[in-house]
């Protein structure tokens, strides 16, 4: 029979020890500890716990003398962290432990005291919280670059005329800043998502102790304003076991790398031989081991696959929540090192993509070739025969039958004759001509929102305006 003590340190190392019997086995403290990952949270740990300690001797729950102790005590540990010389301990188990037992063995008895009035099931939720506050407001900051480089190219090249696709098939032919404007849509939409989810975040939890709350007169709204949040929770049971503030940001960032991966793949696709759209800069691509004249684009293709890691996170999250009663159940530690890789691979991903897609360089010849086939201007023959009265499936027919006949052919619209044009219709004039290519095709598209010149010119403008008022620099500043 296996000795019942076990291998461990004492069952009073632990700072619950005080029930128990015997130590904590090796093994359950290796699969148990969380300070390996969740030591990322120390300088929001600090900061809370800086907090608490100063509202405890507001309320006259700890002396004056005992908050500046753990005070100055948090901030010499601050310092040695900072300087790498911080001794972390896997038996303590977490992030939360390791500090607070570093500060009990620097001041005494004061440090001890630290923790009255709240558990660690409430820091931890606080602790978390301070995190994601903090990691949305550096993607804005990243997504913001972003936009601008999106708006650079629409700047740069503001009337190269490119092909539009739907289908991955040549549909109609839209503006360079046409098409960049889009993708800066997408990203508007992310950061949009990303406020909104903050005001979701910056709620504080601190003061729900371990799920009921705490019978010392505490100020929570003390806390709450001296850490920035916007209020405080109003549940102690939900405040304690709630997740869903970090599913959100991670569904956040899914919808930013999906975002990603689709311009990754336009990219991808239009630096081939076979689409030679663009070029992308050398320092964003790497060659072959083999092959001397491979010159691949392996960012777009590495921002494609880490998409999927970054999906993978958030599907574990929700698993991990899916089966927790109330309150707080030890699963939850399993949310760090998802939430920690997501923002890690989200953040890096946009920004370098922004300084990717700053420097990428089209190749107008090759556009200007693509532009003049697959019929791309079609649709504005259809539309030049209904202004002239016909009804539009007629019209579509029409088109149809002569984009057959061009097919038959081998050649274009844009390679028949004014005769031959008028031939295909009686309401078909020598007017048409203005129609049919590329640049009459984008200039009809007048509509805010289109292609048009004049739209895309004014979508820019709007653009800036937006950008402008939504700097994340500009905000950090004003606070």
């Amino acid at each position: 029979m296996a000795d019942k003590q076990a291998t461990g340190n004492s069952a009073n190392a632990k700072p619950w020890g005080g029930r128990f019997q015997e130590a904590t086995e090796k093994l359950v403290e290796k699969f148990s500890a969380s300070e390996h990952f969740d030591r990322r949270l120390w300088d929001h740990d600090i900061q809370a716990s800086k907090a608490h300690a100063a509202m405890l001797a507001r309320q006259g729950i700890i002396s004056s003398e005992d908050a500046r102790a753990i005070s100055n005590g948090l901030d010499e540990i601050r310092g040695e962290i900072e300087a790498g010389k911080f001794q972390w301990r896997p038996e303590l188990e977490d992030v939360h432990m390791n500090i607070e037992r570093a500060l009990s063995e620097k001041i005494g008895d004061a440090g001890k005291r630290l923790h009255t009035a709240r558990s660690r099931n409430d820091q931890v939720a606080t602790d978390a919280r301070l995190y994601v506050r903090e990691r949305i407001d550096c993607l804005n900051a990243k997504l913001h670059a972003l936009q601008e480089a999106f708006l650079h190219q629409a700047r740069s090249h503001a009337n190269l005329i490119i092909p539009g696709f739907t289908h991955l098939q040549h549909a109609q032919p839209v503006l360079w800043a046409h098409h960049w404007l889009a993708y800066f849509q997408m990203f508007k939409r992310d950061r949009e998502r990303l406020a909104d989810c903050r005001k979701r975040v910056n709620i504080c939890p601190l003061g729900s102790a371990a799920l009921a709350g705490t019978g010392f007169l505490i100020d929570r709204n003390w806390v709450a304003e001296a850490l920035g949040f916007d209020g405080i929770s109003e549940n102690s049971l939900d405040a304690v076991g709630d997740r869903d503030f970090i599913i959100e940001f991670v569904s956040s960032l899914s919808l930013v790398m999906m975002h990603l991966s689709r311009l990754s793949e336009e990219l991808v696709l239009w630096s081939s031989s076979e689409f030679g759209f663009v070029e992308l800069p050398d320092g964003y691509c790497t060659g072959s081991s083999i092959m001397p004249q491979k010159k691949n684009p392996d960012v777009p293709e590495l921002v494609r696959g880490k998409t999927g890691r970054v999906y993978g996170h958030l599907m574990s999250l929700l698993t991990l929540m899916k089966g927790l009663p109330l309150a707080y159940n030890r699963d939850l530690q399993e949310d760090k090192e998802a939430l920690f890789d997501a923002v890690d691979t989200a953040e890096m991903s946009v920004e370098v993509m922004a300084g990717l897609v700053a420097r990428i360089s089209p190749h107008p010849e090759r556009l200007g070739q693509v532009v003049n086939t697959g019929f791309l201007t079609a649709t504005d023959l259809a539309d030049y025969l209904v202004e002239k009265g016909l009804p539009f499936r007629e019209a579509h027919e029409v088109v149809g039958r002569a984009v057959a006949q061009c097919l038959d052919r081998g050649v274009e619209l844009t390679d028949l004759s004014v005769e031959e044009l008028c031939s295909l219709h009686p309401l078909i004039a020598e007017d048409v001509m203005k129609v049919i290519t590329p640049e009459g095709s984008v200039e009809a598209r007048k509509c805010p929102g289109g292609t048009g010149s004049q739209a895309v010119s004014e979508a820019v403008s709007q653009a800036e305006a937006w950008l402008e008022q939504n700097n994340p620099r500009s905000a950090n500043a004003a606070n």
